[in-house]
């Protein structure tokens, strides 16, 4: 019991609860035959062939992801939020709105990062078709032609709303699921952009700079992640 208190002391700065982080199931993990080896140092045990991430290790690494966030918002950087998985593409969006992040909830277009020129040109499209729309530059086509160009403009809009405004390379990137967004991954490495990643037991936490071990499928797990990513960004944002 006193060893529990402490580590709330300690974990004030964030107020990380390990009871919460247990009731959002943030520790389980995937079944003990997919684990990937190098995540063996954030395992607990295991219930029912689940592995159980160890919390007070998933608190130590959440601390230093939430550290870094922090540092990167004070300088003014960019974090770019991926979060494309079905179950958690509305929620990433939602923090990604509310905290004023660029974001990609839908399939990550190959070339985002690097053939970046290629993209931010869709973009400026996008955003060019958009501004006539709303000055109503599009009476001046026939009704056929203005439902062809509002088709084309959900279309980008699929793609590439949230990052529309981007003009550059992020500083980083803040991935929900590092195996299924493997992709952004590599992209990331290739342009030397720094990663957090949320990194359940089936993925290799060596992939990332800030790896937070925790359950990547469950919507709640998610959830409690990104709050005290919203937390941190929201409160340094308004001083």
């Amino acid at each position: 019991m006193e060893e529990k208190q402490k580590h709330k002391k300690q974990t004030n700065k964030y107020e990380i609860n390990l009871d919460e982080m247990e009731e959002a199931g943030v520790n389980l993990g995937h079944r003990t035959s997919r684990v990937h080896p190098k995540m063996r140092p954030y395992i607990k045990g295991v219930k029912n062939t689940i592995h159980l991430i160890d919390l007070e290790k998933t608190t130590k690494e959440l601390e230093k992801a939430l550290n870094f966030i922090k540092e990167l918002v004070s300088e003014g950087k960019t974090i770019l939020l991926v979060g494309t998985k079905i179950q958690a593409k509305d929620f990433a969006k939602s923090v990604a709105e509310e905290c004023n992040l660029p974001y990609i909830n839908e399939r990550w277009l190959g070339g985002t990062f690097t053939n970046l020129k290629t993209i931010l040109k869709r973009t400026e499209h996008l955003k060019n078709l958009e501004k006539e729309k709303i000055e109503g530059g599009l009476e001046k086509y026939t009704k056929k032609e203005q439902i062809k160009i509002n088709k084309e403009i959900q279309k980008l809009k699929i793609k590439f709303e949230g990052i529309k405004n981007l003009t550059k390379l992020p500083d980083a990137i803040f991935v929900l699921d590092i195996k299924k967004d493997e992709l952004a991954i590599k992209e990331a490495h290739a342009k030397k952009i720094k990663i957090i990643g949320i990194c359940d037991t089936n993925t290799d936490p060596n992939l990332v700079d800030y790896p937070i071990p925790a359950n990547d499928d469950a919507l709640s797990s998610i959830k409690y992640i990104l709050e005290k990513v919203k937390k941190v960004i929201l409160t340094k944002s308004s001083k």
